[in-house]
């Protein structure tokens, strides 16, 4: 099974513009596809990565240049210490869920099948989907779903699952489908699943929180000069990045001097984000909502 296709592979390594005797960071090793291409214009640097999954840490590549961290990334700025191994050349992040992810049935990701609810890209952590939809109040619920999936009618999801849950457990993607269907405008189910079960593994997975802490951990981390390369998938997360580089901040404030010049940690690399061209999103159709934005650290 093909683990993960890299996606946006060389605009990634045109932006993080590699110096051969740099230190280079990838927080989503996945499959090994971005390190692999990093490491064809390392010589003598150094390239860390990251993952929590234990499949991914299977595919280690055997190269000592490489050091793999099975670790969240949002211990980057700790680990990074712990190698000295500061400041860094470059970062890169390809946010989201592998295609090996969606692919393993049992994992709960995908809506494709039945299995239990899951979703957790770290088995070791307790929170699960089915945790979420069984335990959580009906004001917690429509928070997660209006906020990370951008539900529509958020609240009336809530209220049938708080309906449904008192009688049945819902504990399999079939038992959750079966109640947003009764939410859902017939024709409209698929794009509704994938805003519910992005919703899910967003809380469970805290993703949002993390990629916080992972985009202030890169202005400390980066050198002046070094790049943050960043591929997101949804308008969530491309929000925080797009913000981070454009001011410093998440909320997207840009403060200005006495003089009027803006300040920023970051000079955008790319106005507009990268998009992948229609012959990459033929090859792999997973590539069809992913946005490169990179910044460079003043």
């Amino acid at each position: 099974m093909q683990y993960h296709n890299p996606v946006l592979l060389n605009e990634c390594i045109n932006g993080l513009n590699i110096n051969p005797e740099g230190i280079y960071v990838d927080v989503t090793y996945g499959g090994g596809g971005h390190s692999k291409e990093i490491l064809k214009y390392i010589t003598t640097g150094k390239l860390y990565a990251f993952d929590q999954d234990e499949s991914a840490v299977k595919n280690k590549i055997e190269d000592n240049r490489l050091v793999l961290i099975k670790q969240n990334f949002r211990y980057l700025k700790n680990f990074l210490k712990m190698y000295n191994a500061l400041p860094i050349d470059g970062l890169l992040a390809d946010l989201g869920v592998s295609s090996h992810q969606f692919d393993e049935p049992d994992r709960g990701f995908s809506t494709r099948f039945d299995s239990k609810l899951d979703m957790r890209m770290d088995s070791s952590t307790k929170l699960t989907a089915a945790e979420i939809l069984n335990t959580y109040p009906e004001e917690e619920l429509k928070r997660v779903f209006k906020i990370y999936g951008e539900v529509k009618n958020a609240g009336s999801l809530a209220f049938l699952i708080n309906k449904d849950r008192k009688i049945k457990k819902i504990e399999t993607v079939n038992e959750l489908k079966s109640v947003i269907t009764k939410c859902v405008k017939h024709g409209r189910e698929n794009q509704y699943y994938a805003q519910v079960f992005q919703a899910l593994r967003i809380e469970v997975n805290k993703e949002l929180d993390v990629l916080k802490e992972l985009l202030m951990q890169s202005l400390e981390v980066l050198k002046p000069g070094g790049r943050l390369v960043v591929i997101s998938y949804q308008s969530l997360e491309d929000r925080l990045v797009k913000n981070i580089i454009r001011s410093g901040k998440f909320e997207g404030d840009v403060e200005k001097d006495f003089f009027g010049n803006k300040l920023s940690p970051f000079k955008a690399i790319t106005g507009k984000p990268i998009i992948p061209s229609n012959e990459e999103i033929i090859q792999n159709n997973r590539a069809r909502s992913a946005k490169l934005r990179i910044g460079e650290k003043l």
